[in-house]
């Protein structure tokens, strides 16, 4: 069997270990290593990257600690208005969704999208419509509803204006609210999958990078497959994910020379912050960030694992 592997992320930001006690940090570390290990186990028993990625993805939207699905912050109305996409290595075929409101796991949707549709991109109320016919499991919205977030977007509305998930200070870290798995099979196929909750007290319809291809999300069997979790505005301008594959494609860096290159020089430029995972063809893994910490997992069919949150 050829190699194999996958890592995840839930989101990146100012995250200290002064900040954690030692109950909250295995909280966070046995959330990840749950998500990996489904991911994985997908992968030992030779299934697709696409599907690793997409239940890795899903037990992450599944898990209130992280910014996605049902930990999903509050928009300026007290609404919840998800993103997510998905991206096939072998075909280049992608799916991704935005401002949705009652899908319990965006990214499922995100895959229908990809699979069953001749379209790339849906949002609001016509994604809505378009799962009901895929029979994609809808909840209520309340379902998205937890103590915390609802506590980060009063405080949010006080101080008006609108907030990344880390910039907001209350008792619990400041980070970038984003979950993303990135994955090799057997069969050499590469994927990749983010979802996300956005931002804290945002108006506007605002859409940050997540569902995004090209700048959240991106893979490609000749180079690599990507997830970024950082400031979404930054990330999309830079085009992240798609400058990795680029630097690969024609620069003809490594993986650990492009990820550098965007993480470390060009984001840093202009105030980016955040980081991204990444896995290549041959199923090198890097876990770049210019933050303080990312939540953070790999596994590799070699053996090789990690399971981290700070530097």
């Amino acid at each position: 069997m050829n190699n194999f592997g996958i890592a995840i992320h839930g989101g990146a930001g100012t995250l200290l270990p002064s900040e954690f006690t030692p109950e909250k940090e295995v909280q966070y570390k046995t959330a990840l290593q749950e998500a990996l290990n489904a991911g994985y186990n997908t992968l030992q028993k030779n299934g697709s990257a696409l599907d690793a990625v997409e239940i890795a993805v899903k037990h992450l939207e599944d898990c209130p600690l992280f910014n996605a699905g049902k930990g999903s912050v509050y928009n300026h109305q007290g609404k919840h208005e998800m993103d997510a996409s998905i991206m096939c290595g072998a075909t280049l075929k992608a799916g991704a969704v935005t401002m949705l409101r009652k899908i319990k796991n965006p990214i499922a949707l995100a895959r229908a999208v990809m699979d069953k549709s001749e379209h790339v991109f849906l949002c609001g109320d016509g994604a809505e419509q378009f799962a009901q016919l895929m029979n994609i499991e809808l909840v209520d919205e309340s379902h998205f509803d937890t103590e915390l977030r609802y506590t980060q977007w009063q405080k949010a509305k006080d101080e008006t204006g609108s907030f990344l998930d880390h910039n907001i200070k209350l008792g619990d870290e400041k980070k970038f609210g984003t979950v993303g798995a990135v994955a090799l099979d057997a069969e050499g196929n590469l994927a990749a999958a983010t979802s996300t909750g956005g931002m804290t007290n945002k108006k506007f319809g605002r859409i940050g990078d997540s569902p995004i291809i090209g700048a959240g999300t991106y893979a490609n069997n000749y180079t690599c497959a990507i997830s970024c979790t950082g400031h979404g505005e930054l990330f999309i301008r830079s085009v992240v994910a798609y400058d990795i594959s680029a630097l690969m494609e024609y620069k003809k860096l490594t993986l650990a020379e492009a990820c550098h290159e965007v993480v470390m020089k060009k984001l840093v430029a202009i105030q980016g912050e955040g980081g991204l995972i990444a896995i290549d063809k041959m199923g090198n893994i890097q876990m770049p960030f210019n933050s303080t910490g990312m939540y953070r997992a790999m596994k590799k069919s070699n053996g090789d694992g990690l399971v981290a949150i700070f530097k």
